[in-house]
């Protein structure tokens, strides 16, 4: 996770511009929200994670570490030393998910204030009767999101029916929410999925943000236009849906989540509007693979609100 205070770099160069995910303190973001969720979110530890790494094969224990970037642009690099060894996380994550959604074990292996953080009251949800909802709050741009995303999309498809998941693209500023409009105008027309983790390469692979680093609104458009339309959409079909009335409900609602949750960073979960977390968090007191805790973590807590 990165913090949302560092993204200056829009505006100098794509470059420096994908090495933090976090809201620009000079550009026109939002005002702190007022709202009922936010006293105790202060109480959460400045923990956060970068991308994931593998492990030698040989080593039998080793140290590893989550990397947090702060509001002041400065970085905490803490330990979470665990087990080592030949391990894939992605599968670890979506099997350890198998075995531990459906129930919530007695003894909580998680601590509030340290792995998670509890919103008092818990926040209003959309999600259907029966069903928990858990948010992801991401940005195409940020390299921690992207590193994260497979594992994400494996657990997409093992989580148990209850969970209603939903990503929110993260608005903070101009060249955000040209990315959250390219996902909600693909969104409009059936064509996310397809194309989600095509634009994730894009961005962090072939290098090309997928947007005008001058923030002009218009040129971003025919960025996202092309890039679409080489990948077999309808330019028709994507340029009415761009500026739809469905593509800015989206945008509204997502930018009022934010404020709600007062998320600072990506990517953030928030498990049935009671329950915040991240991979810093998650990971927090060793054990393990940051990323495979956060799964756990979001099972366990989709879990207990299913069995209320």
């Amino acid at each position: 996770m990165i913090d949302r205070r560092i993204c200056g770099a829009l505006i100098v160069g794509f470059a420096v511009w994908l090495s933090a995910c976090g809201r620009q303190a000079q550009t026109a973001a939002p005002p702190d929200a007022a709202t009922s969720a936010a006293p105790t979110q202060s109480a959460a530890p400045a923990a956060d994670a970068g991308a994931p790494r593998e492990k030698p094969e040989t080593a039998k224990t080793e140290a590893s570490t989550v990397t947090r970037v702060n509001e002041d642009g400065s970085e905490t690099v803490e330990d979470t030393s665990g087990d080592s060894g030949t391990h894939n996380p992605l599968l670890a994550a979506v099997m350890s998910s198998a075995a531990a959604a459906t129930t919530a074990p007695t003894v909580s292996p998680w601590v509030s204030g340290q792995n998670y953080i509890q919103l008092v009251p818990a926040q209003p949800t959309s999600a259907p009767a029966g069903q928990v909802e858990v948010l992801e709050f991401f940005w195409y741009a940020c390299p921690h999101c992207y590193a994260l995303d497979p594992l994400i999309e494996a657990w997409r498809k093992t989580k148990p029916a209850y969970i209603s998941f939903q990503r929110v693209p993260v608005v903070w500023a101009p060249g955000h929410r040209a990315l959250a409009r390219l996902f909600y105008a693909l969104d409009s027309i059936g064509k996310l999925d397809e194309l989600h983790t095509a634009i994730f390469k894009e961005i962090h692979v072939n290098n090309d943000p997928l947007v005008d680093l001058s923030n002009d609104d218009a040129q971003s458009e025919r960025i996202q236009t092309a890039f679409v339309v080489k990948h077999g959409v309808s330019e028709a079909a994507f340029k009415a849906a761009y500026h739809s009335f469905s593509v800015e409900s989206a945008l509204q609602r997502a930018e009022e989540l934010g404020l709600r949750y007062k998320v600072s960073g990506v990517p953030t979960f928030v498990v049935n509007g009671k329950y915040i977390t991240d991979v810093g968090m998650a990971g927090a007191g060793g054990g393990g693979e940051a990323e495979q805790k956060l799964v756990d973590l979001v099972n366990y807590l989709a879990a207990l609100e299913h069995k209320r």
